[in-house]
């Protein structure tokens, strides 16, 4: 067994024993980046992740606020208030909880 061992236990390993943690920690290296990259590109969490993006600015007006101040400004009836309001309640689900239809 010592004459198969001689060859390596004579100088020590030298600097080449440095190479394979070096290798290692270029793997992950490279992994880590790889994955960072991928997450950012695909809306992801990361600094360029801001959320859905919103088509209407914050401060526009909602339909049914629109709905009552045309109301109150006498451009719309009553009864054509509510007539609109049940259909805004049913597309945009506004409506009274647990309303039995």
């Amino acid at each position: 067994m010592f004459e198969l061992a001689h060859p390596w236990s004579a100088g020590g390993p030298g600097p080449w024993i440095l190479f394979v943690p070096v290798l290692w920690a270029l793997a992950v290296l490279g992994v880590v980046t790889l994955l960072r990259r991928t997450v950012r590109r695909h809306g992801g969490p990361g600094p360029r992740f801001r959320g859905p993006r919103c088509t209407t600015p914050a401060d526009a007006p909602t339909p049914i606020a629109v709905l009552g101040r045309r109301f109150t400004a006498g451009e719309i009836d009553e009864e054509e208030y509510w007539r609109r309001l049940s259909v805004l309640e049913e597309h945009f689900g506004t409506g009274p909880k647990g309303d039995a239809a």
